[in-house]
């Protein structure tokens, strides 16, 4: 996956997106956008979205310490990629935002859950300490889900910004 100078710039900027509104939606615990331009960038950018993706996650422990609170960000964010990548692209215009609007979801539902072996993992937790970890963050688990459906709304907008963006990007010459 050759990147452009235009692409390397743009990415870079996107990962910045993402780091800045999660920063930004810190006073709201469990409520951010990440899900949504997970989804958007990966509509849009398909293989490259993991870029900007992973320029948040590096960001992200650069600025807040790369302890193991954030290993799981190393695949819990390209889980949800995948997730996309898999969905078919061709989908009834008004089938997709609600489709996109569940899968970010269910990310948020599951978040927990997916983080959960690395907690284990790291700090010892048997089967039922993982379980019990788990149970332990449903309530905000649900939050989350909850919170990221209704953030969902946002995602076919911000795809079709990012889709103009890219013709008008293309269509200049500097």
């Amino acid at each position: 996956m050759k990147l452009t100078i235009k692409e390397i710039a743009v990415f870079s900027m996107l990962g910045a997106v993402m780091y800045a509104s999660k920063m930004i939606m810190e006073f709201a615990p469990n409520i951010h956008l990440l899900g949504v331009f997970t989804i958007a960038f990966t509509i849009v950018y398909r293989k490259k979205a993991l870029y900007p993706i992973y320029i948040y996650v590096m960001l992200n422990g650069i600025f807040s310490g790369f302890a193991t609170w954030w290993i799981p960000y190393l695949y819990i964010w390209t889980i949800l990629w995948g997730v996309v990548m898999l969905l078919p692209k061709k989908m009834p215009k008004k089938v997709k935002p609600i489709v996109y609007m569940v899968v970010c979801a269910a990310h948020g539902f599951l978040f927990g859950t997916l983080y959960a072996p690395a907690q284990a993992l790291f700090y010892g937790l048997n089967f039922e300490g993982m379980i019990a970890w788990i149970v332990a963050g449903l309530p905000w688990d649900c939050i989350h889900g909850v919170s990221n459906f209704f953030c969902g709304i946002l995602i076919m907008p911000i795809v079709s910004v990012l889709r103009l963006a890219e013709r008008n990007i293309d269509t200049n010459e500097y």
